[in-house]
């Protein structure tokens, strides 16, 4: 399927963030707008990995809409694992992309790219968020009920700590589908760091809490040395569900 992609420049309290945007080439059969699902970045940044989830994604028929959340630290700034390997302290330069984060300016950015691309006030939306990107999924579905109507969050990090607004203390109050792949051999956000979100929303039959044998954190990524088929292809499948019925039903 052909697909049209754009990088807009939305305006935000703290200046410009990139937004990228890719979805089908054209209008679905009975016109309108493509169903929009929004990425929450992961650490290292918008990537050519990034840029392929979402073209991957788009070819389904759907508007992807990726917000620049590290703009406050520059713009687009990201790296890949030869730039790990190549010198190790630039790990402790993501961690202070990270740490300079705020649930609050996430979801800010979030508002920004829906606004900027012209997603309309009403139209309901998917989240999908990557390591630190699923626990903004989750920010987004407590904090806008009426309007993100799914999520998914791959190898997650961050669903539970012991600040009075952590997660996982609203987590079984969630009253729409969610979708949560994590990897059994995750050591950098091991299953037992989320387990009181995890008991949370235990009782949830709309709750799918996946989790994969021998798989590590960052599955998503062909190519990447933590790549895991059957963690990605089955959160694929399953996402893509979730999806379908979510915002097309």
């Amino acid at each position: 399927m052909p697909l049209r992609e754009e990088t807009i420049d939305a305006t935000t309290d703290d200046g410009e963030m990139v937004v990228v945007v890719k979805q089908p080439d054209g209008e679905p059969a009975g016109g309108g707008a493509w169903p929009t699902v929004a990425i929450f970045i992961d650490a290292p940044g918008l990537r050519p990995a990034t840029h392929e989830f979402m073209a991957r994604l788009a070819e389904h028929g759907y508007r992807v809409v990726t917000p620049d959340l590290h703009h406050r630290n520059g713009r687009l700034l990201h790296f890949e694992p030869k730039d790990f390997a190549e010198d190790p302290s630039r790990r402790e330069i993501v961690r202070g992309w990270i740490g300079s984060m705020t649930d609050d300016q996430i979801q800010h950015d979030f508002q920004c790219a829906l606004r900027t691309v012209g997603v309309a006030d009403d139209a309901k939306v998917g989240v999908i968020g990557f390591c630190l990107g699923a626990r903004a999924v989750y920010r987004a579905m407590e904090r806008h009920p009426d309007r993100v109507a799914c999520g998914a969050g791959w190898h997650p990090s961050f669903l539970a700590d012991d600040e009075p607004d952590s997660p996982h203390l609203t987590a079984g109050g969630l009253d729409r589908p969610l979708y949560l792949g994590i990897g059994e051999a995750d050591e950098v956000q091991s299953i037992a760091m989320h387990q009181r979100f995890l008991d949370a929303v235990a009782d949830l039959p709309h709750v799918d809490v996946t989790t994969f044998p021998g798989a590590d954190h960052g599955y998503t990524w062909p190519g990447y040395p933590s790549y895991d088929e059957n963690a990605a292809e089955t959160s694929w499948s399953k996402t893509l569900a979730m999806l379908e019925s979510a915002l097309r039903t």
